[in-house]
């Protein structure tokens, strides 16, 4: 089964041609016609790989890991005299499994870069602000912050110094940013920019007061993140160390207890 599946794509495809680059040019037109109803185009967007390649490249990790373990499974039950039915029925347990672990860990991937992103979001304003308190122009200040920092958040600021040089407006590119990153404190913070540029309105205060909401934000997160931390340490205390100390104390009593009775 392991060499049937190269074997079937030779004979699939056209001889004359190479059967890959056939596999890949009907990958794409199956893709572009078909909808992205798991939303794996909006997750990978948000991690930075927004072309289709890389949406081509995750299906293909996807599809090849449930293919080969599935393969391996079958191939393994088929060997130890089991039913043909029994081989089926586990192989597609284990493809569907892969399939949801694939997809949990792409999400997963996505809610750690979010949450990097706002980890740093506090440091980064009073960087913004900052420089455009010096003088510099919130282009130029993006830009600094592009080039010195070294961040997630930081890299979105160069996407959007980019988008900028081929000649779109600011406004539309931290509009994308906004977007883009699934945040509401970075959502808040781009619309913040967006209005005091495109009204003219100072943007030292506007920053200066997102980036007090930005660090009470984060202490709430972290004191959040202690009080769960609390509550995860009391479960071996109520649950392993109260009964052995319960125990150590009690012991010495009912083993005299039970001395005098006999």
């Amino acid at each position: 089964m392991l060499f049937a599946i190269p074997g079937g794509l030779l004979f699939a495809f056209d001889s004359q041609g190479d059967p890959f680059k056939e596999l890949e040019r009907r990958a794409k037109a199956s893709a572009s016609q078909t909808r992205d109803k798991s939303g794996i185009h909006l997750r990978l967007e948000e991690l930075g790989r927004s072309t289709e390649r890389d949406y081509q490249d995750f299906r293909i990790r996807q599809f090849g890991f449930c293919a080969a373990s599935a393969a391996i499974v079958m191939v393994l039950l088929l060997i130890s005299n089991h039913s043909l039915f029994t081989a089926l029925l586990l192989a597609s347990l284990i493809t569907t499994f892969l399939l949801v672990i694939v997809d949990r860990e792409l999400t997963a991937q996505v809610k750690k870069r979010r949450q990097i992103i706002e980890a740093e979001f506090p440091a980064v304003i009073e960087m913004l602000t900052l420089a455009i308190a010096a003088g510099e122009s919130p282009m130029s200040a993006m830009l600094r912050i592009a080039d010195s920092a070294d961040g997630e958040l930081s890299k979105e600021f160069a996407t959007v110094i980019n988008a900028v040089r081929t000649g779109e407006p600011l406004h539309t590119s931290l509009d994308a940013m906004g977007r883009r990153v699934k945040s509401v404190m970075i959502r808040r913070f781009i619309d913040a920019i967006v209005t005091a540029t495109l009204r003219g309105t100072p943007l030292i205060e506007t920053l200066s007061r997102h980036a007090i909401e930005a660090r009470a934000n984060q202490r709430n997160i972290v004191m959040n993140a202690a009080g769960k931390a609390e509550i995860s340490m009391m479960i071996p205390v109520v649950f392993l160390i109260l009964p052995i100390s319960i125990l150590f104390a009690l012991w010495p009593s009912l083993t005299n207890l039970n001395f005098f009775a006999s």
